[in-house]
């Protein structure tokens, strides 16, 4: 558990499906806008819990489940003074796949799992994701995890619906172009007008295409899919140095400030936690 005067932090990582799981207290500020690869899924235990997504501040408080897509922006904050905590699992999209694939005998092709709705009271499912916390915080048997996780993944079902995989969340072809062109060369010092040149556009335009499909300027959005790919590769176990030098950061220094300001934890932390590694 990491604290300090305003929060605390109490995470895991699950090495059989990766899934990780994490529970955390936080006044004031919590996270710059950033977003995850995985499904996050998770309730708040007390206090209001206030955050941006969607293009709307959504207010959860207990008795409220959430659930976010794989790259949705989100921050966080505690309107009130004393704060909130909340439990939250961050699911891998291929292990979410993999079980829907074996929890139902017809799947859409190609699909993806689309949340409806990013707020929920259902009881049920609540119940559902404080099971499977525990079960995979507290790493329980095997079995009695995949069971938990089962059960959980049938409930958040009915809050969610199948679409296919890069159809109805086509973006302008623009942005697409643009994020694409991030995700080839996001380890290299990128300049915005040597981007709109390669992409046939002028800068301008293509700040504002971006940030209207994705809610990030391209140079917010290259940081945090850089953060993304530093949680696997730490994950892994590579050094922090190792990973500031691979994803393009300046230094170790420069990867760290950006992944406080995102995940609350240092690299360094992170990277033990997920593998026994020391600092």
């Amino acid at each position: 558990m990491t604290a300090s005067d305003t929060h605390w932090i109490d995470f895991n990582r699950d090495a059989d499906t990766g899934i990780e799981s994490l529970r955390a207290h936080f006044r004031g500020h919590a996270y710059d806008p950033h977003f995850h690869d995985d499904y996050s899924i998770g309730y708040t235990e007390q206090g209001v819990q206030q955050f941006r997504c969607r293009r709307q501040v959504q207010r959860s408080t207990p008795g409220n489940a959430f659930l976010l897509e794989p790259g949705e922006v989100h921050d966080g904050e505690a309107p009130q003074q004393d704060g909130f905590t909340y439990r939250i699992l961050y699911l891998p999209r291929d292990w979410v796949h993999g079980q829907l694939a074996g929890l139902f005998d017809t799947l859409p092709d190609q699909f993806e799992w689309h949340v409806d709705a990013t707020l929920s009271t259902d009881r049920r499912l609540i119940g559902s994701i404080a099971a499977s916390f525990l079960a995979v915080h507290q790493n329980e048997a095997r079995i009695v995890r995949d069971a938990c996780l089962d059960q959980m993944l049938i409930q958040a079902t009915g809050h969610l619906h199948w679409r296919r995989r890069d159809s109805e969340a086509r973006q302008p072809l623009l942005a697409e172009r643009a994020r694409s062109y991030l995700h080839a060369h996001a380890d290299e010092d990128i300049g915005l007008s040597e981007m709109a040149q390669a992409l046939g556009t002028d800068r301008f335009r293509l700040s504002r295409a971006f940030k209207a499909a994705y809610g990030l300027a391209p140079h917010a959005y290259l940081i945090q899919w850089r953060l993304t790919q530093a949680r696997r590769l730490l994950a892994l176990g590579q050094t922090p140095a190792q990973v500031a030098a691979d994803l393009g950061f300046a230094d170790q220094s420069h990867l760290g400030r950006w992944f406080r300001r995102a995940y609350q934890l240092t690299p360094a932390d992170y990277r033990r936690r997920c593998t026994g590694l020391p600092d």
